[in-house]
């Protein structure tokens, strides 16, 4: 077995271990690309690299997650610009549209909305395409490449039973070895193109599947088996849900209603987060970032202002980003595991998230680095335009309380298995 084949045998055996998850044979093929490592111009980068099962979908680098909090590409020395954000239930966002109703921009995908589900109806697929042809992600310069790859994959017979005559493409000569070439782009006559354009969408299609799919979104924390009637929140769970839903105004942006709450409106927020020096992007080159230490994400409001129908609102949507999910926030592969929080990973702990939404407006202003970072002060935002002035800020919670938050959000991690009859009554420790 090829070392990239070993590695994807592995991948999917750990991802599924103990689940007892039946998928559809479109959601089966689905996970095989998203666990192929081959899929990247250096045969290095899966989309499970950056949106790892065991981190709750996403990031699974402590090491990363502690500084920057963002990913390096197929090539070593490429950096995006965001954390990635968990795969886990965001699948399911709706088409990106602009609400009359709540005046705000619903849907899409991406911290920026850029995927925005018209084009192939679905946001989960037109996300999917997207890392593979980003030079800092998987480092393709054509979708040619990823279906000849997949084409050339052991499970290609299965996605031929999906999609009769997906693989029937005549490639170039060496096609499979120039894909590793940077920039790399296939001469393909123009009824080749189409086949592989065609290929391209189908695929996107299927790896959604598989990101729809009770694996990926199993609603099996202990939240879930809660409103099933199974477990029963402890004393702090319970108050920090009715903090969440109340005080804290969590819920305003993360609904916890219903049967099956996502946990987000799939909105898009400003929270006024401060820049993360530690953000590898701003060192990178200038092909891909020109602005350098200067640059400022721009979030919705940078896409918003290439499209003819939206620009007249992208002023107003400048430095917001999409409200992610809750669900699996804190799942983690072991206790001292580092995750990173926000859309450019500044927040290091849930402690540290719901200490800054509490405390925003209430602190006093200090420079990044200063000894009560975090604790006793906050640097600037990174960008003041657009910022949620409403829901946030000087909320007036204690510290206990703001524990008690963290302790319910932890109660959002999927694989929730029962714990024994003996529980301890002391409350658990919240680090910051």
């Amino acid at each position: 077995m090829k070392p990239f084949a070993m590695v994807l045998f592995i991948s999917l055996i750990n991802a599924t271990a103990a689940s007892g998850v039946t998928l559809t044979p479109a959601q089966h093929v689905g996970k095989q690309i998203f666990f192929d490592m081959n899929l990247s111009a250096q045969r290095n980068q899966s989309c499970a690299t950056c949106h790892a099962p065991e981190a709750g979908w996403s990031g699974p680098d402590s090491t990363l997650n502690s500084h920057g909090g963002v990913y390096n590409g197929s090539f070593s020395d490429r950096f995006g610009n965001r954390r990635p954000p968990s795969a886990s239930y965001v699948a399911q966002s709706p088409i990106l549209k602009w609400d009359k109703k709540e005046k705000a921009f619903v849907g899409g995908a991406f911290w920026d909305g850029r995927a925005t589900g018209m084009r192939l109806k679905s946001t989960a697929a037109e996300q999917a395409q997207g890392p593979f042809l980003n030079p800092l992600e998987h480092g393709f310069a054509d979708a040619s490449c990823v279906v000849s790859r997949i084409c050339g994959a052991p499970y290609a017979a299965d996605l031929e039973k999906l999609h009769p005559g997906i693989c029937t493409i005549t490639w170039p000569a060496d096609q499979d070895k120039l894909c590793s070439t940077d920039g790399y782009k296939a001469a393909l006559p123009p009824a080749e193109r189409k086949k592989v354009d065609a290929a391209y969408d189908a695929i996107a299609h299927t790896i959604a599947a598989f990101e729809l799919s009770p694996e990926v979104n199993p609603f099996s924390s202990k939240f879930d088996a809660s409103l099933a009637g199974k477990a029963k929140l402890t004393k702090q769970e319970q108050l920090g849900l009715k903090l969440f839903n109340g005080k804290g105004k969590c819920s305003q942006c993360h609904p916890s209603s219903g049967k099956k709450p996502l946990f987000t409106d799939f909105t898009y927020d400003n929270l006024g987060i401060p820049r993360n020096p530690d953000n590898p992007f701003y060192t990178q080159k200038a092909v891909y970032n020109p602005d350098g230490t200067s640059w400022i994400d721009p979030g919705l409001g940078g896409f918003l202002a290439g499209e003819k129908t939206w620009a007249s609102k992208s002023r107003t949507e400048f430095g917001k980003h999409k409200v992610p999910t809750l669900r699996n926030v804190d799942k983690r592969p072991s206790k001292d595991f580092i995750k990173a929080f926000g859309h450019n990973g500044y927040f290091k702990s849930l402690k540290e998230i719901v200490h800054f939404y509490n405390t925003r407006d209430s602190l006093p202003i200090c420079k990044p680095g200063d000894k009560g970072e975090k604790i006793t002060c906050w640097p600037l935002p990174e960008t003041a335009m657009n910022m949620n002035m409403n829901e946030m800020g000087n909320l007036g919670l204690t510290d206990a309380e703001e524990d008690a938050i963290v302790v319910f959000m932890q109660a959002l991690s999927d694989g929730y298995l029962p714990p024994p009859l003996q529980q301890s009554r002391r409350a658990p420790r919240v680090n910051r």
